[in-house]
């Protein structure tokens, strides 16, 4: 039994913890009644605690990839915190889902990979889906949210293809500099919009649980896990983050932004399985 067998069931249980984990995001985000910059970098400075108590002596290359992922990061999580606050938690987190299209229109650029005719009519579907997010409850908010929702997915896919770059590098010092970056920005915010004590007890859940012990999960179950399984566990996420808004707070998206997620979910998980299935299998580097 080989040792990717062996430690597979292990890897799964993480990958869906991750993944349950990350989707809070949206519940905790909009519980915390602060601003959006004080919130995520306030967010991270609590996770860059945790993340240094993992690496302990992080290995910084400051190469172009490392710094350009860990700006990716910083600029996707106070994009997706601001989203968040503006529109509802499903339409953050599914178009922010997007990311792949764009890691899809621009690797062929950044990473020399070649475009195929699959990627672009997974595009021409998914911004089908994301037209109907931004007709959906019309309003200056809305849209507004929307289009900041849109903009974290473009920075997301260029955090993930910076991790692609670093092949011999570690993904977790990556997210340690874009947190950092990311407190930096956010914490003088603290000083026009502080939380109240139960706020700060949900940035503390946010920073631990929903942001730090994720990724260090995820860093470790990626080893494990064959490409197919990274990225269908994973859409746990995007599914139960505005379950828990919902009942918690009772937020729901629109009519016809639930079509256009479904269209969205859809297109690129299908996008996703054939790309493994027809791939060989290799070490998922995201």
């Amino acid at each position: 039994m080989t040792n990717l067998s062996k430690e597979r069931p292990k890897a799964l249980l993480l990958l869906a913890g991750t993944a349950t984990m990350w989707s809070l995001g949206g519940l905790l985000i909009k519980s915390v009644k602060a601003s959006p910059l004080s919130i995520a970098g306030s967010r991270s400075a609590i996770a860059v605690v945790l993340l240094l108590l993992v690496l302990k002596k992080p290995k910084l290359t400051w190469s172009v990839a490392q710094i350009g992922a860990a700006l990716a990061y910083a600029a996707t999580s106070m994009l997706f915190v601001t989203a968040t606050k503006t529109t509802t938690a499903a339409n953050a987190v599914l178009l922010q889902f997007t990311a792949p299209i764009y890691v899809a229109i621009f690797s062929s650029w950044l990473l020399k990979e070649k475009t195929k005719l699959l990627d672009w009519i997974t595009v021409f579907l998914v911004m089908g889906g994301m037209v109907l997010f931004f007709l959906d409850n019309l309003s200056t908010k809305s849209i507004l949210g929307n289009g900041i929702a849109a903009a974290s997915g473009v920075s997301f896919a260029f955090f993930i293809m910076f991790m692609r770059m670093q092949k011999d590098g570690s993904p977790l010092e990556s997210v340690l500099l874009g947190n950092v970056f990311t407190a930096a920005i956010g914490l003088p915010f603290l000083a026009w919009s502080a939380p109240d004590a139960s706020g700060w007890l949900y940035l503390v859940i946010l920073g631990v649980v929903q942001l730090g012990i994720p990724y260090i999960l995820f860093s470790r179950a990626i080893k494990h896990a064959t490409a197919l399984e990274a990225i269908l566990i994973p859409v746990i996420e995007p599914l139960l983050n505005p379950v828990w808004v919902f009942l918690i707070l009772g937020e729901a998206p629109g009519l016809l932004a639930i079509i256009g997620g479904f269209i969205v979910l859809s297109a690129i998980t299908v996008r996703c399985v054939l790309a493994a299935m027809l791939s060989p299998a290799k070490e998922v580097s995201t």
